[in-house]
């Protein structure tokens, strides 16, 4: 493939890399924030969180977002209403240092681009960017354009490039037919990416997503662990992050700590399930290829936690890298040394994986707010004192 796409370079070049210095996009901020996640309702939650509860607790991970919303009533496709957007990780930060990485699809009804490349060569090469069903070629064509303008991982020029664009459908809030997100927004998205607190709720990619026919979107959490070379040995500790895109499920599926809230709160938004979840955990764990795929599978079984069945219409699609073992792909030596821990010890990070994911989607639905979009479709927001009450009825409250 490499020999051949030169022309592909070119392409990008001629199209995209003259708005990588343009006027930065007139994005919309979301909606006012409630600013409060799942743990301040009183939810229990197994396992302890990093100091931020996110994905970025992983040292050196960084996410940015760009979030359009603009329009209200009738759908006029190509005009609005808009409720979409971008989510960019980068999992070494401005290092473009490919990473060891694995990829699972729990059901196959949606889109990753680049994940052969995951299971073929066991490195994840530059951001993950998260957005819409049908923006995922310009969000791909861009990363590639903003790739070949920073130089790549190749120093002696920058050939070709697989980057991994993952979506979910937002067309029951979003002129998604509209095309809204422009090369530009994505260059923002990756620009302005960043370490420590991030936005959840109807921000990038989650912007116009539905969650167990509640207001869904952007959630993360973060687990540590500590492991220990020899029993009486100082232990290590490590970090997991998830985050997710959750646009999944039907009311009455919602589980939360066990209590069935989804039919404490019956309510229909559209009559069958259209969503998808795209889930990327990181960890600074030094873990092979072939582990990270193990633990990507262990996001379902979070899911699960929430009560999904992950339906025939649904995408989820998940990828897991470590940001151990730097340089690790760089062929100037013909052997590289590498860390990893032994399989047999792999539970107690895969467990971190299933809380922080349960953890994540619970955030996308209590950090968000209520949201109208195309064709004045409403989709509620999961009321926050009703979750309270049933804490108390289920005798459930932390």
């Amino acid at each position: 493939m490499n020999t051949t796409t030169p022309r592909l370079v070119a392409l990008a070049l001629l199209l995209f890399l003259p708005l990588l210095d343009a006027r930065e996009p007139q994005t919309s901020p979301p909606p006012a924030q409630q600013s409060i996640r799942a743990r301040a309702l009183g939810i229990p939650f197994d396992g302890t969180p990093g100091a931020l509860n996110s994905i970025t607790d992983v040292a050196g991970v960084e996410v940015g977002y760009t979030t359009l919303i603009s329009g209200e009533g009738k759908l006029d496709v190509g005009k609005g209403p808009v409720r979409t957007g971008v989510t960019a990780i980068l999992p070494r930060g401005e290092n473009d240092d490919p990473v060891y990485a694995g990829v699972f699809s729990l059901n196959g009804n949606g889109e990753m681009t680049g994940a052969a490349w995951i299971e073929e060569g066991g490195f994840l090469e530059g951001p993950i960017a998260l957005t819409n069903t049908h923006s995922v070629g310009v969000v791909r064509d861009a990363i590639i354009a903003w790739r070949v303008k920073r130089g790549g991982a190749d120093p002696g020029g920058f050939y070709w490039s697989l980057p991994v664009v993952a979506e979910t459908w937002d067309g029951w809030l979003n002129d998604v037919n509209g095309f809204h997100v422009k090369p530009e927004d994505v260059f923002n998205a990756l620009n302005s990416a960043h370490g420590g607190a991030i936005d959840e709720g109807s921000v990038g990619g989650g912007t116009g997503m539905v969650c167990y026919e509640f207001k869904g979107g952007t959630g993360t959490a973060s687990r540590r662990i500590e492991m220990k070379e020899k029993k009486d040995a100082a232990p290590r500790t490590y970090t997991v992050g998830v985050l997710l895109q959750a646009n999944f499920g039907r009311r009455p599926q919602l589980v939360i700590a066990g209590m069935p809230v989804g039919k404490e709160i019956p309510g229909q938004v559209y009559p069958r399930e259209n969503g998808s979840c795209i889930a990327v955990v990181a960890t600074d764990a030094p873990l092979l290829p072939h582990q990270l795929k193990r633990v990507a599978r262990r996001v379902s079984l979070g899911l699960a936690r929430t009560g999904t069945v992950s339906g025939n219409g649904s995408g989820d699609l998940f990828v897991a890298f470590s940001t151990a073992n730097p340089q690790a792909s760089n062929a100037d030596k013909l052997t590289r040394s590498v860390e990893t821990v032994p399989n047999d010890r792999l539970d107690p990070i895969f467990e971190a994986v299933v809380q922080a994911t349960e953890e994540a989607v619970l955030n996308a639905l209590v950090d968000n707010q209520s949201m109208t979009g195309r064709d004045d479709h409403k989709v509620e927001a999961l009321p926050h004192d009703r979750v309270r009450e049933l804490l108390k009825k289920y005798n459930r409250a932390r």
